[in-house]
């Protein structure tokens, strides 16, 4: 049953993989040469395929950095220069930039991204560099993801905070964000059920 969960978030990301780039495809034979149409065009596309607003502007932004710093000329070229500049932006450090005590971590996706595996990854990470690290068991709603987050804990020799099965998540987050502060916690990691960012109704249950 995971394994076809997870093959249908994968079919799900290729779709939108291909629509996206079928889209620059088309932007791009459309305006031969590199114009504030191409600009707008591209930005369009990247905000049509959910890359956000603030990020797709920045990539347009970075864009014409490129093409002017490379002295680019026919739109063909650009696909490759928009690779690279995404490519460069998803690269990142290992430091998140967490400076308020406790540094509050809300972990966010669609089912079977990985989310409570990833975490358990960060607990580790985080206490191996001497953090005090706490976890809050908010994704109430899948079987044994309470389990699952409490044998991550474990492994990485953390504390964590749960509540029953079908428990309300925002309860979940507010008592560990408590046990944080009481602990002296520096960083506190709570995992959610899956939920889009985007959709409103399902960010307010937290």
């Amino acid at each position: 049953m995971a394994f076809g969960i997870f093959k249908k978030f994968n079919f799900g990301l290729k779709k939108t993989r291909e629509s996206m780039s079928g889209a620059i495809d088309a932007a791009i034979s459309e305006n031969e040469d590199i114009t504030d149409q191409l600009y707008d065009d591209l930005e369009e596309i990247l905000i049509m395929g959910d890359v956000g607003m603030n990020t797709s502007a920045e990539i347009c932004e970075r864009l014409r950095e490129y093409v002017s710093k490379h002295h680019l000329k026919k739109s063909s070229q650009v696909k490759g220069a928009i690779k690279e500049i995404v490519a460069e932006m998803l690269e990142g450090g290992e430091d998140m930039g967490l400076v308020t005590m406790p540094s509050i971590i809300l972990v966010i996706g669609v089912n079977g991204v990985g989310k409570t595996t990833t975490i358990g990854k960060m607990a580790a990470m985080y206490k191996a560099q001497g953090k005090k690290v706490i976890l809050g068991a908010a994704d109430t709603f899948r079987a044994a993801a309470i389990d699952q987050l409490e044998e991550w804990a474990n492994r990485a020799g953390v504390d964590i905070v749960k509540h029953h099965e079908g428990a309300d998540p925002a309860a979940v987050v507010f008592d560990t964000i408590q046990a944080g502060i009481a602990r002296d916690a520096d960083i506190i990691i709570c995992d959610t059920a899956g939920r889009l960012h985007n959709k409103k109704n399902l960010m307010d249950e937290l």
